[in-house]
């Protein structure tokens, strides 16, 4: 285990380009979407997320729903869940599957090769086994099944080579076949007339056909906006039909009219997917793979349409991400130009800022949005948390976020750097513009610790301060031994600014590292790197500086002192980002070449390093310290990782990952799944935990949990306080005799409590051989512990044994514990004194009841109790501390275990708790 374990994936919405499954239950509407190796279910009602399914092994390629069951096509599988239980898996087909088709009973599967397999789903359970299959031939690859209504049993199938058949699924046979239109089949769907169905190829042209006489009654054809890859009639009483292309493109076609009624420019930013219109309502839902689910509503006297409501995430892979606030949002900067704003808490809350009357302006200037948007960000700053007298205040950019704009954003190749506002998620008014010479792109930007003020940097070196309420410049950072009147000689790559507003510091690429004075703006002290600086990061709370450069080592400077305290090495590609933990006692970092490291400043050495599949391109850290973020090469979404050492009990890093290992990792799930800790165990690379042996379950046992022993409490915890009772219960006065003692029969003492009468003796003989008797029977007495411990030992069966201490008084048992102590542990031939094999026998007992999980309460009290009497015997003796390392291990993972349960439960309730419903 290491430091920081996979959560889950944010930010995704649909990914695949799958198309989505809807579906009405009672009066709400449900919509399936694939989210690469999972899925969602959103309430059509607001797009709020209602199910999440759990992960497959391999992408979802089609999916399907009935009621309360979803169909998945995954390789050539069929995984049938019901809600997010898997109920069954279909794997009948040899090719990859990629296309699902439900409508009464049936359920059709078809491959690549053109096999289609018929499953039944007749009742509450679906059958095991297809109920037949059908064969379509090597010429003819299946894109796309239909059902006519009204046609019993039977469905269209449209071919990668043009010609359409007509199958009868309950006699297997091809009853026509159309020929189509010389095109490719990208979509086929039924009319509200009978006999009638829509065909959209890949020419860009829509076919209006009737299939009963085989004639076309109608075809549109939008090629210059690529392929019909979508299409949907409208259902209630208006003529219309929507088709989707490849450009992004929704088109209305009025089927009275032949002509086109209205167009949706720039309704997606890639392919669409899927159209569907609601049944009897004037709303169409559509998809594409832009990463994106929109509604539209056709509400207006003209017919044409508008957004009503739609769930987003970035349709290209970000490139800058940033913890905002106490840690419950991230903001997020892609390359396809959109800022956006994650909820980490809850999905529905993450928004994309706006920049101001995009679409007015796009439609206006007639071209696309995405051309009217600001370039991509390529650097931003959002503040950082202060910390006074070891107590972290709250956000100052996000107090000022009340009074004025508290985010700056840098874009690619652009001269101006913008301001927004977090307040009301909107770009600023503001258009900050250095005053240099020369026009450059700005490359860094930072924000003073007071919230105030900004800082741009500049390609040509210049370094400039605003304020960021009037966006009027403050001054000008100047080195005047520069033959050019500039901060640096070369591009400045990282700005950073203390928490006292004292002073600035700034990094070029060339390797100039400068402080300067903070109001005068005059330089205090210049350090030379010695090599190219790529990038830099910087911790106001202890003034460590950690830049990277061009050989992959990461230096860390003493901005005070003005001098190098750390050197780190260890990647073998280019540094991508790195950032200090909230407390300043780690450096996180990635690189090109798919690891991301943790370093130890205190300790100076790599304390964890992961490898992943896809490289590392941005990386934050939250204020709590609880949650990594993580953005990846050609991945949509935002990764977290949470801190596995902020919320296991041990403290020491060695517990984690060696330093010099590098483990493998996956990438955490959009749904986050749990492995069995015993699979966790055995393919963990950690030497300490591999031996521990699965838990034996038991009869009466649940999985997973642990077995009490009922005992009551007082009995158990007696055992654990017996020192503090014998103090309490201490005589005051030694005990007086009576002066008239009542008449009873005198008894000898013994440790099981039963009562044994001394008989009487006349003589001195008699009496001397009572006490040899007596002796005789309190050491059979005193030896049954051990016979009985020893013989449950060698049949590994200890039950007998438990419920002999079960039954012991809490003294008997300290007693029985204690009469195992070494006084003389200086006599030769200690490995076979009977009292040392009984404590060894006495830790394998330990080892074995808590991985059976029997007794837990009860276990643990006498436990410590041993541990307690015998701990010094067992330091002074190496047999017995391989036994009491297996048995930390055994304990170790046990516990870590049922914490971690508690923890969930801890969790949720907190959560339902806080729930305002």
């Amino acid at each position: 285990m290491g430091i920081f374990e996979p959560f889950r994936a944010i930010g995704y919405i649909t990914a695949g380009g799958v198309p989505f499954s809807v579906q009405r239950l009672g009066t709400e509407t449900f919509v399936t979407v694939s989210v690469g190796k999972a899925f969602h279910v959103y309430n059509c009602a607001k797009l709020n997320l209602v199910l999440a399914g759990p992960q497959l092994p391999k992408k979802i390629r089609a999916l399907a729903s009935y009621k309360d069951y979803t169909f998945a096509a995954y390789g050539s599988d069929i995984a049938v869940f019901k809600r997010t239980d898997q109920v069954v898996t279909w794997s009948r087909h040899e090719e990859k599957v990629n296309r699902l088709y439900l409508f009464g009973e049936y359920i059709l599967s078809a491959d690549i090769t053109g096999n289609i397999f018929i499953w039944t789903f007749r009742g509450a359970e679906p059958n095991s086994e297809p109920v037949g299959s059908i064969s379509l031939g090597e010429k003819f690859t299946p894109t796309c099944i239909m059902h006519p209504d009204t046609y019993l049993n039977k469905v269209i199938i449209g071919s990668e080579e043009g010609p359409l058949q007509l199958w009868n699924i309950s006699t297997k046979k091809k009853i026509y076949e159309f020929k189509g239109w010389n095109s490719s089949v990208r979509c086929c769907v039924s009319s509200p007339a009978l006999d009638v169905v829509a065909v959209g190829c890949s020419d860009g042209t829509v076919h209006v056909h009737n299939i009963r006489y085989d004639q076309e009654l109608m075809s549109f054809n939008h090629q210059i906006r690529g392929a019909v890859t979508a299409l949907s009639f409208r259902t209630d009483g208006q003529p219309l039909l929507a088709s989707g292309g490849s450009s992004g493109v929704i088109s209305i076609w009025n089927l009275e009219k032949q002509r086109l009624h209205s167009v949706i420019r720039d309704a997606h930013d890639g392919s669409i997917v899927s159209l569907h219109f609601f049944a009897n309502e004037p709303i169409l839902m559509s998809s594409a793979t832009d990463n994106s689910i929109k509604m539209w509503i056709f509400d207006n006297n003209e017919g044409d349409a508008r957004l009503l409501r739609f769930r987003s995430g970035h349709s290209a892979p970000p490139r800058c991400i940033r913890f905002y606030g106490n840690g419950k949002c991230i903001l997020s900067a892609g390359q396809d130009r959109a800022f956006r704003l994650f909820s980490v808490v809850q999905d529905q809350q993450s928004r994309e800022l706006s920049q101001r009357h995009v679409s007015k302006r796009a439609k206006k200037l007639r071209v696309k949005e995405e051309e009217v948007k600001l370039k991509p960000v390529i650097t931003f700053d959002c503040g950082t948390l202060l910390v006074l007298a070891g107590l972290v205040d709250a956000f100052v950019t996000e107090i000022r976020a009340r009074d004025w704009c508290n985010v700056v954003t840098c874009h690619m190749d652009t001269p101006q750097a913008y301001v927004w506002r977090l307040q009301n998620f909107v770009i600023g008014e503001h258009i900050l513009t250095p005053s240099s010479g020369t026009q450059t792109p700005i490359k860094a930007c930072v924000i003073s610790a007071c919230g105030n003020f900004t800082f741009l940097g500049t390609e040509g070196g210049w370094i400039e301060k605003f304020n960021l309420q009037s966006g009027i410049s403050r001054g000008s950072y100047i080195d005047t031994s520069l033959p050019m009147q500039c901060a640096h000689d070369g591009e400045v790559v990282g700005l950073a600014c203390d928490a006292t507003n004292g002073s600035l510091i700034s990094a070029g690429y060339h390797g100039d590292v400068k402080v300067w004075d903070f109001k005068s703006c005059k330089l205090k002290s210049i350090l030379d790197v010695g090599k190219s600086v790529t990038k830099i990061s910087y911790h106001r709370a202890n003034g460590l500086l950690a830049t990277v450069a061009d050989d992959m080592v990461l230096l860390l400077f003493d901005t005070v002192a003005m001098k190098m305290v750390r050197k780190f090495e260890g990647h073998t590609d280019r540094v991508t980002d790195l950032c200090f933990s909230e407390d300043g006692k780690w450096l996180i970092s990635s690189s090109m070449d798919g690891t991301l490291r943790i370093w130890d400043i205190s300790l100076a050495k790599q304390i964890d390093a992961m490898r992943v599949d896809v490289s590392v391109t941005s990386l934050s850290m939250s204020p709590n310290m609880d949650v990594l973020a993580t953005t990846h090469v050609d991945q949509n979404g935002v990764y977290l990782w949470v801190n596995q050492a902020l919320f296991s009990a041990s403290t020491n890093v060695d517990n984690y990952a060696s330093g010099k290992h590098v483990r493998d990792v996956r990438l955490p799930a959009v749904s986050s799944t749990e492995i069995a800790e015993e699979e966790q165990v055995h393919n963990s690379g950690d030497s300490n935990q591999s031996n521990i042996k699965p838990f034996v379950i038991t009869n009466h046992q649940i999985p997973n949990l642990i077995t009490l022993s009922l005992l009551p409490r007082s009995q158990w915890q007696s055992l654990t306080n017996l020192d503090l009772i014998k103090v309490r219960n201490k005589p005051i006065e030694p005990p007086k005799k009576p002066e008239k003692a009542p008449f009873f029969l005198p008894s000898v003492p013994s440790l099981s409590g039963e009562i044994m009468f001394e008989p009487p003796a006349s003589s001195k003989e008699t009496e001397s051989g009572t006490k040899n008797e007596n002796t005789s029977k309190k050491m059979a007495d005193l030896s049954h512990f051990s016979r009985l411990l020893q013989s449950c030992g060698e049949i590994k069966n200890y039950s007998a044994f438990t419920d002999y201490l079960k039954g012991l008084s809490p003294s008997s048992l300290d007693m029985e514990l204690r009469m195992l102590q070494i006084i003389d542990d200086e006599s030769e031939n200690m490995e076979e004194r009977p009292e040392l094999q009984s404590i060894s026998l006495l830790l394998d007992y330990f080892i074995h009841e808590l991985s059976c999980r029997n007794n837990f309460e009860f276990v643990q009290a006498v436990l410590k109790l041993f541990l307690k009497i015998h701990g010094e015997t067992i330091r002074r003796h190496s047999t017995l501390q391989g036994k009491v390392k297996k048995l930390l291990e055994v304990q170790s993972f046990v516990w870590q275990k049922i914490d971690k349960m508690f923890q969930s439960a801890r969790c949720m309730v907190t959560f339902i708790s806080n729930s305002q419903f």
